[in-house]
């Protein structure tokens, strides 16, 4: 079984120090680099858009993982592209054309994915399940950091994963992920672990993603 991917939250960082903080997610082992865009409308909060991911591409050639909470996301998702994602997620009930803006960011030179929130059913990635390279879950209803995982999420893992078996596509989780449930999800199959307090505010981030890795 192949080693989970870790992709921790930049949103977790020192906002006054984000360069460093994505230098030091390499140092540490991780594998990806999460960002959390949300606009204020979609969900209850507002974070950073193109500038800071152009921002973040200027420090690292880690792959960055960038999770679109916003209305519309076929608006932007080119941009975010060009900004240097080389994976764009979105929710597709944000979307008036789930469809289109998948092939808008492939077409742009990226992989696409789609989210779920806890509450969204799996039934509904099989439409996509031919179309993404990945299709994300919410532990947790989005907008804020530091939430406690949904337990109920858990099962959506084993479902997703037999979904997309002999597919070329991952499972991802973001939010709520802590060195106490990572083990249970890595057991499940999980493929990316999105993880933003568990390694930010770790004593230890490195020791801290390699738990995560390993499920231990």
């Amino acid at each position: 079984m192949a080693e989970v991917l870790i992709a921790p939250s930049i949103l977790s960082a020192d906002f006054a120090a984000m360069g460093e903080a994505v230098k030091n997610l390499k140092k540490w082992n991780a594998d990806w680099v999460h960002c959390d865009v949300m606009d204020g409308e979609f969900v209850p909060n507002i974070t950073f858009g193109m500038p800071m991911v152009e921002a973040l591409r200027r420090n690292t050639d880690m792959f960055l993982d960038v999770h679109l909470m916003i209305v519309k996301p076929e608006r932007y998702v080119e941009r975010f592209v060009k900004a240097g994602a080389d994976l764009v997620t979105f929710h597709p009930e944000a979307s008036e054309d789930a469809f289109g803006t998948i092939e808008k960011i492939k077409a742009a030179g990226a992989k696409a994915g789609i989210v779920l929130n806890p509450d969204i059913p799996c039934s509904v990635a099989e439409k996509f399940v031919d179309k993404v390279d990945l299709i994300m879950l919410m532990g947790v209803f989005p907008g804020f950091g530091g939430q406690k995982f949904i337990p109920e999420v858990m099962d959506k893992i084993s479902e997703l994963k037999r979904m997309t078996a002999g597919r070329n596509v991952l499972v991802e989780l973001d939010g709520g992920v802590t060195t106490e449930n990572a083990p249970e999800m890595v057991k499940r199959g999980l493929d990316v672990m999105v993880a933003g307090n568990a390694v930010f505010k770790a004593q230890d981030p490195c020791e801290a993603i390699s738990r995560l890795k390993s499920g231990k």
